[in-house]
């Protein structure tokens, strides 16, 4: 679970260009396994992450709305691409250009989920940024009851603005 006396800090770890972050959870979101640059980049041990919920990297900069859509859609078997902004155990923070597909077992139910991270374009991530700046004012106007709803209505509002489906925008930025 996420150490709520980690303080996130203002020192970014910029993810170099051949590096990918690969980890895997069950369905309820623990980790069963992380390569090394996962682990070098949240700076947790190995033995730290194994059996650890995945929200243990969460920036508290990430709307909510954005991991209710992205377990929404992962859980219904669809692959998700995001953008999304990671806290390190010293509370350093570093981007991710994010690819999160479910994992099947042999009877073709899901078995668990696996994410790909790469470097993002620095281009989308102030993009990106600055939605999710309003998207967290969306959820602390509508308190926590509400938040990951209000949270969503903003992304569909920028989608319909845009005419575009998430899909397509994040593939633009």
């Amino acid at each position: 679970m996420k150490n709520p006396q980690i303080q996130p800090t203002a020192n970014e770890k910029v993810m170099r260009e051949n590096d990918f972050i690969v980890s895997k959870t069950d369905t309820k979101g623990r980790i069963t396994y992380g390569n090394e640059i996962f682990i070098e980049f949240s700076g947790y041990s190995e033995a730290e992450l194994l059996g650890a919920q995945h929200n243990i990297i969460r920036h508290p900069d990430m709307p909510r709305g954005v991991f209710k859509f992205l377990w929404d859609n992962i859980a219904a078997g669809n692959e998700v691409f995001a953008y999304v902004k990671n806290m390190a155990k010293d509370g350093s923070f570093y981007w991710v250009f994010a690819n999160v597909t479910p994992d099947y077992d042999a009877a073709g139910r899901i078995s668990g989920y696996l994410s790909v991270r790469r470097a993002p374009k620095r281009s989308a991530v102030q993009v990106v940024d600055g939605l999710y700046r309003a998207m967290l004012e969306a959820e602390r106007k509508a308190g926590p009851k509400d938040a990951c709803d209000a949270s969503l209505a903003l992304l569909v509002g920028v989608l319909k603005e845009k005419g575009m489906s998430y899909d397509e925008l994040v593939h633009a930025l």
